[in-house]
């Protein structure tokens, strides 16, 4: 089945996604430079995630470190979209990198601050919503991507990333 977005790669930074690889046809641009192309984790599970910095759930990211910590071995790709829609994120990029190895060590991977609701979107926001009507209500919602790109599981901002309702749905996926 092929699935098509359309937006202005230029604008988006993302690829369209083809074939039968869903969700892993899209790219992000990376806080540390460089992209995060979701398609190189095919054959993993990835937990994407919508994060912001000053908001009251951001002691998630702990927890988001310790699902990469015990499970990235077994290939749980846990990533960290740090988006402003909200209001709750930092000033730029280089300020949210700075807070979350200050005040939680991360090691998981991060984008760029970016947008995850409304018209400007990222398009891999724009295509949750449009093939499974996800659409994050708040910071730190959670899409759990299976290892064949398609859409496993989602939750909001009140269910912990270590909590039994998602590592149930991630374990089976591992290798």
């Amino acid at each position: 089945m092929t699935f098509r977005l359309i937006a202005a790669a230029a604008v988006f930074s993302a690829a369209l996604v083809t074939g039968s690889q869903a969700g892993a046809g899209f790219r992000f641009n990376s806080i540390d430079g460089g992209m995060i192309d979701l398609g190189s984790f095919s054959g993993q599970p990835v937990l994407v995630v919508n994060t912001a910095s000053l908001c009251g759930f951001s002691g998630q990211y702990d927890d988001l470190q310790t699902l990469q910590d015990t499970y990235g071995a077994q290939g749980l790709v846990v990533l960290a979209v740090p988006s402003n829609d909200f209001n709750q994120e930092l000033a730029d990029d280089a300020a949210v990198k700075e807070y979350c190895a200050a005040n939680f060590d991360l090691t998981l991977p991060m984008t760029e601050i970016t947008s995850v609701t409304g018209s400007a979107a990222h398009p891999f926001y724009l295509w949750l919503k449009k093939e499974y009507g996800f659409v994050p209500g708040w910071n730190f919602n959670k899409v759990l991507l299976g290892p064949d790109g398609d859409v496993v599981a989602t939750w909001g901002s009140l269910t912990n990333p270590t909590s039994a309702a998602i590592t149930s749905k991630i374990e089976p996926l591992l290798n």
